[in-house]
């Protein structure tokens, strides 16, 4: 499994989008983060500056979005879906994304049963529940 630090991940999507805005060549993987990027020019800017990247702090009592992660969460789904691991989850989002007729706002739907997921393996200890997050898609899906 590919684990990369939190320097890692921020380096990994400060590179990209400047290698983006630079009209670079992008690997596969800078490719379908780019298009994940462009899709959201809010984060711009914090990815422009790669020292302040960094080292910033995205606290939730702050209300303030960590950028690294949301985009991470987007790669994610991507990867599930292409692999459909966990079984039934390309199907899920399949689904999620024709009900809200818009990719990018399924991703969003899905990233609070991935982020509830994620929580719940780390409160608990135990390894991540993929039915449950399955039944979340679902329900996101069908409501």
């Amino acid at each position: 499994m590919f684990a990369p630090s939190q320097i890692e991940v921020r380096r990994f999507f400060c590179a990209t989008y400047r290698k983006q805005r630079d009209g670079l060549p992008l690997t596969p993987m800078e490719a379908i983060a780019a298009d994940w990027i462009v899709q959201h020019p809010e984060y711009h800017a914090e990815l422009a500056d790669e020292a302040a990247a960094l080292a910033a702090v995205y606290d939730v009592e702050a209300g303030r979005s960590n950028p690294f992660l949301h985009l991470s969460m987007h790669l994610t789904l991507m990867e599930q879906h292409s692999i459909d691991q966990p079984s039934g989850v390309r199907q899920a989002l399949d689904l999620l994304a024709a009900r809200r007729q818009s990719l990018h706002e399924a991703h969003h739907a899905a990233m609070d049963c991935l982020g509830e997921m994620i929580w719940a393996s780390q409160r608990s200890g135990l390894p991540p529940d993929g039915h449950a997050y399955l039944d979340c898609l679902r329900r996101k899906a069908t409501a």
